[in-house]
């Protein structure tokens, strides 16, 4: 019987060779310095571009529009406005109806797409109605919704649901529907039930379309919380935008449009995180 020591030299050589044992140590390290070499141009980039805009801005400002707004009179606004609390109680409001609407809008429209992609009868049963609603812009049911239930919150949320209901319910059963069969016949052949099918095969295949149906369905939500205020509102980030409006304060309006974009940017990044987390066995470019 050979023992260690009788062992061919060249296999004793490349079990002690320094760079055959440290080969792997420093390919993971040198995936965590790509690693953070990508996420340090990222924000240099991100920075850059924040600059970039910057620089646009004031050109324009500069560039004799009238009664355009530079940077330094938008933050001098927004400070007032921050002061005397005004900026936080609008975006407050406006942040309350978007997220009762988008999720009350998301919740259900997960399900329905489900039972939709699983089950051709019903598709066939909802998709019509389905896709004639969604041509039918949010917007344009914002005066019916006054009329029918009146001024208060209830029709700006029902608008909000509206709008991210129609966005999600399709990415969803979209979502089903693209499921690769060969997946799901592999698993039947396996002897997995269709419960454990749904769940194991079409749920985790499907989840990257329904996270895209909400980051759409985000965006569409706030574009019609905005429109909503401005047709029936005591408060919130477009309600004050119609106020400014009135008094060609374009300061404010500009702190609003701000305040809109920052607060939805840090909302999609929110879902961005999830998506990757939740995606993670997917491949990326």
């Amino acid at each position: 019987m050979k023992t260690p020591v009788d062992a061919p030299a060249e296999h004793r050589a490349e079990r002690t060779d320094p760079e055959h044992v440290t080969g792997p140590k420093r390919t993971g390290g040198a995936r965590k310095k790509a690693r953070g070499t990508g996420r340090l141009a990222a924000v240099l980039l991100a920075l850059a571009s924040a600059v970039l805009g910057l620089l646009v801005w004031v050109v324009l400002a500069n560039s004799g529009i009238e009664g355009f707004p530079g940077p330094v009179v938008v933050a001098r606004r927004a400070g007032e406005l921050i002061a005397d609390g005004t900026l936080f109680e609008d975006a407050g409001a406006s942040l309350k109806r978007v997220l009762i609407g988008y999720v009350l809008g998301v919740v259900l429209a997960v399900p329905v797409g489900f039972v939709m992609g699983w089950y051709p009868v019903v598709r066939r049963l909802i998709e019509p109605w389905l896709q004639f609603f969604r041509m039918v812009p949010p917007l344009a049911i914002i005066p019916l919704a006054i009329v029918l239930m009146g001024i208060d919150e209830t029709p700006k949320i029902f608008v909000i649901f509206l709008a991210s209901f129609l966005s999600s319910v399709v990415s969803t059963f979209q979502g089903v529907v693209a499921v690769d069969v060969t997946l799901v016949n592999a698993a039947r052949v396996l002897g997995a039930r269709d419960p454990q099918v749904f769940l194991g095969v079409v749920v985790p295949a499907s989840t990257p379309f329904i996270l895209v149906g909400m980051r759409i369905g985000l965006g569409a939500s706030w574009a019609t919380v905005v429109a909503a205020e401005l047709i029936a509102a005591q408060g919130g980030l477009g309600f004050r935008m119609q106020q400014a409006q009135l008094y060609y304060d374009l300061p404010t309006i500009f702190v609003q449009l701000i305040a809109i974009g920052a607060i939805g940017l840090a909302m999609d990044r929110l879902l961005l995180v999830a998506e990757r987390r939740l995606t993670h066995w997917q491949e990326r470019r």
